[in-house]
Formats: structure tokens, C-alpha cells, sequence
């Protein structure tokens, strides 16, 4: 029979623990300076009333400690999301800064496991200041958090997001880098180790904002997907992003109720200049063709001579990858191409299809690129596209020169639909850069300027290889012409027959074994 003394003593316990956390006056200190604790990240983006928690009465290994590390710097539990099952968990700053510790690390994990054997994703709110010592110091305590690195054989089984919501270092940064997706919010900080350690260790003085604030990750390294400015775009963007996303690798993409018309679009072929050298902004075409509202772009200031992102097309989740020619002319570079396979190794593990938008005059050439690793950059895409079990679909819509050709999924790569508008060029090399490569020295030596424009034209048209993609189309490299105002419907009915497919067990997914870092 319940004692009701100790299910009173129970709920006081846990009360405590839960309004105080590591101690009042903190709170009060947060709220003053507009922060939030953990708890309430928690409570705010899940569905409201929902929130579990696992590991309420942990506290720290440490005898000395126990009495003032509720948590143990981590809180966590289960809940809802527009009602499907979801794990979170967060670093409490309140108690030592978060730092990881033994016992918090044990709750990480053990949340990491129950997700895997529930098949429901993950959620981290990450704000921490490192290991925490003298816990973590010797031999022991160095190998006792091992745990923490049991996500990296994760396989991507089930999802995992990660938002930044403070300054960020070590277990917390290391969890962004194993996520699929990474939020992170204006203020924070996202490094291996503080600035404050480097000044220490090697007299090197650098702010928090330059080693690792928002711009440095959504331009510059692309260690983030999506930097916000406050914590509800953050909370918003991640639950837009799980939308897309089945609960895990098991389960089909979930598919919505479809927006948006399945008609012929007169109007879509004028979004691009016929003329292959003049720029336009992709993403007005990619919103042309997907559901409207729906696209989320994946780094949208990182590497903008492409456009990836998550999006519907008659309800479908979708992967879109597209040329942007209004940055470096669409070109592929080591960034864009970690980009993209960022995205298709999410696409390929969840079982979402890929949409291929194709305006590419080539690898992007020169010295930097070299020196960035073109080479290998360019050859693992080719190597990911490969091997990905999700279907592919690819629509080349105004040209598409060389290897980038088959590097955005075109002919002779396992794609389930490759198509062509008419007018659009394909081929090893633009037919104007190769003349002047093979001829530049020639063409110099004629002064006339008319003359030299006579003759540059004459050898265009004699020695430039054919572009036409019926060309390609005649010889079946490509499936179908299509009618520009057609794509939409075109793409759709593809995915709906699609559906119909087997789905590749987990294990049989290639990339599902791919960092998306």
C-alpha cells in the first residue's frame, strides 16, 4: 500500500529540484540578463504540458558535490512535438556552467538510448562550458564520459537537432557536429574551446563572436544550418525542420496535405534569362515548383552558389539541390559541394527523395579551390550520389558543362528521372570558353575588333561541340524533354509512383554510415 508520507516527500523533492535547480538567485540572475534556463527551452518549444523528465534525482559522483548539483548540469526527459513523440535534453547552466560531468553525461546517454529503441528523434539544447574539472581529470575520469561519443554510431537511425542557445564548448559543441541539423541563435558561441583557454594556452586574444559567433558558422565554415535571432525562430525552425522528417529511419516521410496547384505554369520559364552569362536568383524557381511555403532552406548563407534545402512537391518531402547562378555563377566549389552532401546524407537516411534543379557552368577553377581541395570535395559528391538509395529526380534548366554535369545527378548517375527544358546546353565545355582556350593566342593577334569577333563566331560554329540536349535525349542520356510549365506536374506524378517503391532497410542505406559534418 502507498505510503503517502514518502509520495509527499516524493513530490517536494522533485519540486524543489525543478523550480531552483542550481539555485534561485541564478534564475532570478538569467531572467535579469534575458536568458532562459534550459527547462524553460524545454518547456517553450514542446508541445505544452507534455515534458517527461528522465533523471530528475541525479547529482554529481562527487560526495563533496552532490549537495548543490541537482541534474548535474543536464536536463532531460521526453515529449511532444505537434504531437509526435520527441527526446530532448540541454546543459543547465545553472549548475557548474553545465559543465559534463560523469553522472550528466550517463543521462545524455542513456536518453540517446532509450530514443534509439523508441525510434523517436532527438532534440539537444546546447550551452555548456566544457568538461568539468577535477571530475574529468586522470585516467579514470578521462575515459568515464565515453559514453558521449556513442552518438557517433548513431547512423543516423533516428534524427537529431541541435540549437546553441549560449556560449558553447566541448560536450555541446561536439553533440552540434554529430546532429543532422544545427540551430544556433545570435549572441552564442559555438568552439571546441573557450577564447579564454586559448589566451591561457598559446597568448592568442580573440572574441567569443569571432572565434565562433553566428556569422562565422552561417558564412564561413558551415558548421551551422540556420543562425536566428531569437529563440523562437530557433524553436520554430527546428520543429519546420522535423516536419519533413519520419521519426526514424524505419518509417516513411511523413506526407502532408498537398498546397498548391498541379497545373501547367506559363509563367516559370520566365524566371530564367535565356542568355546562359546572366544571373537570376534560383530560389524564386525552386519556390515556383515546391508546395508554396514550404521550402526550408538548409545554410542559406554558406556556399550560396547553391540552393539546398527541404521543401513538398504535392505534399512529398523533398531534398532540392539547385545551382544558384546569381552567386559565382553557379559554379561547384569544395563549399557547395559539402553542402550538398550535407543534405543528400540526410535525404538518403530518412529515405527522402532528391530534386535536382541543374544551371552549372562547371567546377569552379583557380588556386584557391585547388588549395581547398577541389579535387576531393568534387569526388566525394560524386562518390555520395552514387550510392544513395533515394530516388533522384534531375530537370537541367538552362545548361550544364562538364563533370558537373553528372555531379548534379545527370546522365549515367542513378537518377529515377533525368529531364531537360528545351534550350538548355549540355556538353564537356561552353562551346565560347573552349574556342578561347584553344584559340586565345590566335584571336589576339587580330586587331580589328570586328574581324576578331568575325572569327571567334566562325570558330564557335565550326569547331564548338553540339550542346543541344536533344542530342542527349536522342541517344536516351536523358528521359524526356519537358515543357518548362510542366516541371511542377512533371516532378509530382514521378514522386507519387515513387511512393510505391520498397524502402531500403536502414543498413542498406550507404550514406546512413556518413557523418553530416
Amino acid at each position: 500500500m502507498t505510503d503517502p508520507e514518502r509520495t509527499s516527500d516524493l513530490h517536494a523533492r522533485a519540486e524543489k529540484i525543478r523550480r531552483d535547480m542550481g539555485g534561485a538567485e541564478k534564475i532570478v540572475r538569467m531572467h535579469e540578463e534575458g536568458d532562459r534556463t534550459v527547462r524553460e527551452h524545454i518547456e517553450k518549444f514542446l508541445d505544452s504540458g507534455t515534458f517527461r523528465e528522465i533523471g530528475t534525482f541525479s547529482r554529481s559522483l562527487r560526495v563533496e558535490d552532490r549537495d548543490h548539483t541537482p541534474g548535474d548540469g543536464k536536463i532531460g526527459g521526453h515529449g511532444n512535438v505537434e504531437n509526435r513523440p520527441v527526446t530532448v535534453f540541454g546543459d543547465d547552466i545553472s549548475v557548474l556552467r553545465g559543465s559534463s560531468s560523469i553522472v550528466g553525461t550517463r543521462k545524455e546517454h542513456r536518453l540517446y538510448e532509450r530514443s534509439l529503441a523508441m525510434g523517436i528523434p532527438i532534440v539537444h539544447f546546447g550551452e555548456t562550458g566544457g568538461a568539468r574539472i577535477p571530475d574529468i581529470m586522470g585516467s579514470e575520469g578521462i575515459s568515464e564520459p565515453g559514453g558521449l561519443f556513442e552518438l557517433a554510431k548513431r547512423r543516423h537511425r533516428v534524427p537529431m537537432a541541435t540549437m546553441i542557445t549560449g556560449q558553447s564548448f566541448g560536450g555541446s559543441s561536439f553533440l552540434s557536429a554529430l546532429s543532422d541539423y544545427v540551430v544556433m541563435v545570435r549572441g552564442s558561441c559555438l568552439a571546441v574551446t573557450s577564447p579564454k583557454v586559448f589566451e591561457v594556452a598559446t597568448g592568442e586574444v580573440i572574441s567569443f563572436e569571432d572565434v565562433g559567433g553566428v556569422d562565422v558558422h552561417a558564412r564561413k565554415t558551415g558548421q551551422i544550418d540556420l543562425g536566428v535571432d531569437s529563440d523562437e525562430d530557433g524553436y520554430t525552425a527546428i520543429r519546420k525542420w522535423l516536419s519533413y522528417l519520419p521519426g526514424n529511419a524505419w518509417e516513411v516521410a511523413p506526407r502532408n496535405e498537398p498546397k498548391g496547384n498541379l497545373e501547367f505554369d506559363s509563367k516559370i520559364g520566365d524566371l530564367v534569362p535565356e542568355k546562359r552569362t546572366r544571373g537570376y536568383d534560383m530560389r524564386l524557381l525552386v519556390k515556383q515548383i515546391v508546395d508554396p511555403d514550404s521550402l526550408l532552406e538548409i545554410q542559406p548563407l554558406y556556399a550560396r552558389n547553391v540552393v539546398c534545402g527541404l521543401a513538398r512537391i504535392d505534399g512529398f518531402s523533398v531534398g532540392v539541390i539547385a545551382n544558384n547562378p546569381m552567386f559565382q555563377a553557379g559554379t561547384l566549389d569544395p563549399q557547395a559541394c559539402h553542402k550538398i552532401i550535407r543534405l543528400a546524407t540526410v535525404c538518403d537516411s530518412y529515405n527522402i527523395p532528391m530534386v535536382f534543379l541543374v544551371d552549372v557552368p562547371g567546377f569552379m577553377v583557380g588556386e584557391r579551390v585547388e588549395h581547398e581541395l577541389m579535387l576531393h570535395w568534387g569526388m566525394r559528391m560524386m562518390h555520395a550520389l552514387q550510392n544513395a538509395s533515394t530516388p533522384t529526380l534531375t530537370v537541367c534548366i538552362r545548361k550544364a558543362f562538364g563533370l558537373a554535369w553528372q555531379a548534379m545527378n545527370g546522365s549515367q548517375m542513378p537518377a529515377h528521372g533525368v529531364y531537360s527544358w528545351p534550350g538548355a546546353e549540355i556538353g564537356f565545355m561552353d562551346p565560347e570558353v573552349g574556342v578561347n582556350v584553344a584559340f586565345g593566342s590566335k584571336l589576339s593577334k587580330i586587331i580589328d575588333p570586328d574581324e576578331r569577333e568575325a572569327e571567334r563566331v566562325r570558330l564557335v560554329n565550326e569547331v564548338g561541340e553540339s550542346t543541344d540536349p536533344y542530342d542527349a535525349a536522342g541517344t536516351m542520356r536523358i528521359d524526356e524533354m519537358i515543357d518548362p510549365g510542366t516541371t511542377r506536374i512533371v516532378l509530382a506524378n514521378d514522386l507519387e509512383m515513387l511512393a510505391n517503391r520498397p524502402v531500403p532497410k536502414p543498413e542498406d542505406r550507404p550514406l546512413s554510415y556518413w557523418p553530416t559534418c
